[in-house]
C-alpha cells in the first residue's frame, strides 16, 4: 500500500492504534514517580540518623538512588516498572542511572571500551554535554553581571 499524502497515512495509523488511557497513565506516572521520591526521602531519613553532616547525607542519598537505578536495570526490573509507571520512572536520578546502565549492558559484548563505554554514553552523552555547556554559559552570565 502506497500513500501519497500524510493525511491518509495519518488516518490509517489513527484507525489502527488503540486509544491511550491518558488519565490512567498520568496516575501511574504520578504514583511511581512519587514512590521513587518517597523512597529517596526514606533513605535520607535513615542516613540523617547515622550521619551528622547534612551535606554528606544529600550526597549519599544520590549515590544510593543511582545504585538502585543501576541495580534495577541490571536485574531487568526497571523496564518492568517502566511499563506500569511510564514517565514516573524518569525521576532524574534513577532514570538517568537507567539511561546510562541500559545501553552499557546492551553493548558489553563488544568490549569494555568500544562496547560498554561507548554504549553507556550514547544516551547520556548529549545530556552531559548540554548540561555542562549550559552550566558554563550560566556561570559566565553570573560572572559577567557580578552576581556571584
Amino acid at each position: 500500500m502506497v500513500f501519497t499524502d500524510k493525511e491518509s497515512y495519518g488516518e490509517l495509523v489513527k484507525r489502527g492504534s488503540p486509544p491511550s488511557p491518558k488519565v490512567k497513565n498520568a496516575a501511574f506516572a504520578f504514583l511511581f514517580g512519587g514512590a521513587f521520591c518517597v523512597l529517596a526521602e526514606g533513605v535520607k531519613a535513615l542516613l540523617s540518623s547515622a550521619v551528622a553532616d547534612e551535606s554528606a547525607v544529600g550526597k549519599w542519598v544520590t549515590v544510593v538512588m543511582i545504585a538502585l537505578g543501576c541495580a534495577l536495570t541490571a536485574l531487568g526490573l526497571y523496564d518492568k516498572l517502566a511499563r506500569f509507571g511510564g514517565a514516573g520512572t524518569l525521576v532524574p536520578i534513577t532514570g538517568f542511572a537507567n539511561a546510562v546502565t541500559s545501553p552499557a549492558m546492551e553493548y558489553r559484548r563488544e568490549g569494555l571500551v568500544t562496547g560498554t563505554a561507548v554504549g553507556m554514553f550514547s544516551i547520556a552523552g548529549p545530556v552531559i554535554v548540554f548540561g555542562v555547556s549550559a552550566s558554563v554559559v550560566y556561570g559566565l552570565i553570573i560572572y559577567a553581571f557580578g552576581l556571584y
